[in-house]
């Protein structure tokens, strides 16, 4: 694997994880109380610490999985990913950083047993699946197929929703297209077709991306694709909010950011998912060094991103050698 990729992969995980922190002080506050607190602009850049929430927490916990057991069948990787999870839920910290209901009551599930398809939380289409999966994207860029499936089986274990299922199926794939320097203005019809008809709610979120995308008035068009409680709260909108921050700043990782974090609704998983997005496309230049200098265990975090490029190389090359015989 390259040295371009291993910074994409650096780029990702600081990326998302450096969104979350900017979001988390803003989330569950009115975008006009924002500015009153911040100023026009809102929030700037995270708090010194940057501390992360359940967002960046989850992610680790699936990056953590899939180099544990990315290569095996889907059933014995879904195991690593519940052992993860019942480990992020008993970790003293986890409560302080406002970990979602619907994902407690899943790991609460798989703790006491439930076989991992039927953890879920039936008919929930909250945000928590989508957001954590950016790692698939990355690990499977290569593999579509298999992308799709670890990408919904990992969102089954707390949300079991056909919308949850796409959401997470257009997130990681976010990542494959960012890797693969594919133009922000092809994402929506990319993505509907790679997941379109899955979810009906999910394909109507990018159709009001697509719409909303030219709009001068952003608050407009960001309320346009999340209209639930201020938008954010529920898979299609978060990833559909994500997305438009995006394609909004195709060059711009803090001004991606900014956008998602200055919402009405889920500020810390829309900002996340686009610095995860961004990340993978610009790589950690696209990073200012302060806000990385701030970002807590962030040595953690470089390390977690290179094992998953080396996880990535070795499965690359098996499938190579695979190929040849």
């Amino acid at each position: 694997m390259t040295l371009l990729d291993r910074d994409r992969a650096k780029g990702m995980i600081f990326g998302l994880a450096l969104g979350d922190a900017l979001g988390w002080p803003v989330e569950f506050m009115a975008r006009p109380e924002i500015l009153a607190k911040y100023g026009r602009g809102g929030i700037q850049a995270p708090p010194d610490p940057a501390l992360y929430t359940d967002d960046t927490q989850m992610t680790a916990a699936v990056a953590e999985a899939l180099i544990e057991a990315g290569q095996h069948d889907l059933d014995v990787l879904m195991g690593a990913v519940a052992r993860q999870f019942i480990g992020w839920k008993r970790d003293p910290i986890t409560p302080t950083r406002a970990p979602g209901a619907t994902s407690i009551r899943g790991v609460n599930a798989l703790e006491r047993g439930a076989p991992w398809r039927e953890a879920g939380v039936r008919d929930s289409k909250g945000c928590g699946g989508c957001m954590r999966v950016a790692p698939v994207g990355y690990l499977y860029q290569y593999e579509p197929g298999r992308m799709q499936t670890v990408a919904r089986a990992q969102g089954v274990l707390t949300h079991r929703h056909p919308t949850s299922d796409a959401a997470c199926m257009a997130a990681a794939y976010l990542i494959k297209l960012a890797l693969e320097n594919v133009d922000p203005a092809e994402f929506p019809v990319r993505v509907l077709k790679f997941v379109g008809g899955a979810a009906p709610e999910f394909d109507a979120a990018l159709e009001r991306v697509t719409e909303a995308q030219t709009w001068t008035d952003i608050e407009a068009a960001l309320g346009h694709i999340g209209p639930t409680r201020g938008g954010g709260w529920i898979a299609e909108e978060a990833v559909g909010m994500a997305l438009y921050c995006v394609m909004r700043h195709p060059t711009d990782l803090v001004a991606a950011v900014q956008l998602g974090a200055n919402i009405s609704g889920d500020s810390d998983s829309v900002a996340s998912i686009a610095g995860g997005i961004m990340g993978a496309r610009l790589g950690t230049k696209a990073i200012p060094p302060d806000w990385l200098a701030r970002l807590e265990n962030r040595d953690y975090l470089q390390g977690l991103a290179e094992r998953l490029a080396a996880k990535k190389a070795e499965m690359v090359a098996a499938a190579a050698k695979a190929a040849l015989t």
